[in-house]
């Protein structure tokens, strides 16, 4: 069991999300940052999709009632076991009874805690995940605040020898400033005039105030179209790049809807996703254009880390 003492600005259980079920309306959900939601759980000893809790911008603090094997990765929110730092894209030993507290990221945006056995959340639709504007999955379907108990699922017994362990170095990705986010081309790519590809992909845009799980407006040179920026309303998904008749770019996060009528001048990779997930007011963003055989190179490498990862750190065992 884990006492929720203070729950921070945004914190949800979020898993690798809700799939199979965008036709009927219902979005992904799931971790922003799926490589810090893989990551984490793999240092923590659980499968790569395991739910854990996503903090957004500051996080709480939690008291743990029973001995408990923890990871944190993604933003770094100064995060202190028993008032000592506690590190971050770290794996570590948390004793019975000892409170884990979080304060603001300095950079970047989301964290993520694993526990061994992973957060015991009700499975809706396949997915542990929350989605706060349905209320479904998750705690009840909504953020967490003081007063709430989580459950931790099965896990091995944890002695107080486990061992700590931490990602090396580089392994650890960057997180929020200037990102560079590859972008696939289309599917309306031809609603836009070829000066204003060229603006897409030349110019610097800014995060603005305007930016949660759903999606990400940013601002910066408008993009120009051939004629109007409407569609028939299809299919989004996220890391969609949607671009409405102001010419400014917005792109499509874990909770997007699952259909819009603007044309969409390209769609950010999944790998890279991530490195909007952790950006905030202010951050810069560039777009590079990405053949379909570099997305897939990325993808692998993705996926090849994951497996390196989970080489090198095998489960944990229960030690004294």
């Amino acid at each position: 069991m884990i006492a929720v003492l203070a729950s921070g600005f945004l914190t949800t259980v979020q898993d690798e999300g809700r799939r199979g079920y965008r036709a009927f309306g219902m979005p992904w959900a799931g971790a922003m940052d799926r490589y810090a939601l893989a990551v984490a759980n793999l240092l923590a000893g659980n499968p790569p999709g395991a739910a854990v809790l996503e903090m957004t911008l500051s996080g709480g603090s939690l008291r743990f009632e029973e001995a408990a094997y923890a990871a944190l990765c993604g933003a770094d929110m100064g995060a202190a076991l028993e008032g000592a730092p506690a590190g971050n894209w770290v794996a570590f030993p948390i004793a019975s009874g000892a409170t884990l507290s979080f304060g603001t990221a300095a950079r970047g945006c989301r964290a993520y805690l694993a526990v061994l056995g992973g957060i015991d959340a009700p499975v809706v639709l396949g997915s542990r995940s929350t989605y706060t504007r349905a209320g479904v999955g998750g705690f009840g379907g909504r953020a967490l605040a003081g007063g709430d108990t989580l459950r931790i699922g099965p896990a091995p017994a944890v002695g107080r020898f486990s061992p700590r362990r931490s990602l090396p170095a580089a392994l650890v990705p960057p997180c929020g400033g200037d990102v560079r986010l590859r972008v696939l081309a289309g599917p309306q790519e031809d609603m836009f005039a070829s000066d204003g590809i060229a603006t897409f992909f030349s110019s610097a845009y800014t995060v603005t105030d305007r930016n949660d799980r759903m999606g990400y407006r940013l601002e910066g040179p408008a993009i120009r179209h051939n004629g109007e920026a409407d569609i028939i309303t299809d299919a989004l998904a996220p890391g969609a790049v949607q671009v409405p008749g102001d010419g400014m770019p917005i792109v499509m996060m874990a909770d997007c809807q699952t259909s819009g009528g603007y044309a969409k001048i390209g769609t950010v990779i999944g790998p890279d996703l991530r490195l909007l997930a952790q950006s905030r007011r202010g951050d810069s963003v560039h777009f590079l254009h990405c053949p379909e055989e570099e997305a897939i190179t990325a993808l692998r490498e993705e996926r090849a880390a994951y497996a390196a990862i989970k080489e090198r750190f095998p489960d944990v065992g229960g030690g004294g």
